[in-house]
């Protein structure tokens, strides 16, 4: 059953109410509940969904989510315009509305993450439904975008989660930043560990999306598609229909 349909409980204590001048939210940044103590259903209930603050939970206690810097969201942002066009050839999988949580039970206790990206294979054993509003499973693809704001926030990406993923079978995990020495790309061993995706002539390889490649290059460029439809890393399936779609836009404006 998804959590979202427990039964309802008390809300948590609010911290007391600061002076004027110290409340944020009155000033136009709405104040954080960072590491406020909550069950899990109360975070379904009123932080999942209902906050204007990103949050994720982590056994029990509110972790907020940094958003990330333009730039590196304009990363992230081409990679997810990629998968789309990905899957739009090769139907093989599913990509969940952005930032849609998922649950991991871990040894240690229990996590929601919500990353940037989350992909779901067609033989996943938990499918992607259409009326999901947070997913169900353990996603095939996670991708998250690494944000300068927090410290803790920097480590949360780059470790914690890395080991979380790992532990809770996430089988391909990449991390994106506007400069590409911060960025990192991960596979699953058999032994449920993560070990970095080897660049093979500066492209990375997707091993849970065969066909899924893009140069790291790219990723900072972030070229357009009909940039792509030539390349060979790309013409698999970046536009693979685009020279129909011209010639088809062209011969209605002739007949126009």
């Amino acid at each position: 059953m998804s959590p979202i349909t427990t039964p309802l409980e008390a809300s948590p204590r609010l911290p007391t109410a600061q002076p004027l001048a110290d409340q944020p939210e009155l000033w136009g940044e709405p104040r954080s509940a960072d590491d406020l103590m909550v069950s899990e259903h109360t975070y379904w209930i009123q932080y999942y969904r209902g906050s204007d603050v990103r949050y994720e939970w982590h056994n029990g206690r509110l972790e907020k989510k940094p958003v990330p810097e333009d730039r590196t969201f304009l990363v992230c942002n081409w990679l997810r315009d990629l998968l789309r066009l990905f899957l739009r050839t090769q139907p093989i999988a599913w990509m969940a509305a952005p930032g849609m949580g998922f649950r991991l039970p871990l040894a240690d206790g229990i996590v929601i993450r919500k990353p940037e990206i989350g992909v779901v294979r067609n033989d996943n054993r938990q499918p992607l439904l259409p009326l999901d509003a947070s997913y169900h499973g353990v996603y095939d693809l996670c991708v998250e975008a690494l944000s300068d704001q927090e410290r803790s926030g920097i480590t949360r990406e780059t470790a914690v989660k890395q080991a979380e993923y790992a532990a809770g079978g996430v089988p391909e995990y990449y991390i994106l930043h506007r400069e590409p020495e911060r960025q990192a790309f991960f596979t699953r061993t058999a032994a449920g560990v993560y070990v970095p995706i080897a660049p093979e002539d500066g492209v990375i390889r997707s091993r849970m999306l065969p066909g899924l490649q893009f140069r790291l290059r790219d990723l900072i460029a972030r070229p357009a598609p009909e940039a792509l439809h030539d390349d060979p890393v790309y013409a698999g399936y970046v536009l693979a229909d685009w020279p129909a779609e011209q010639e088809q836009a062209q011969r209605a404006d002739l007949e126009a």
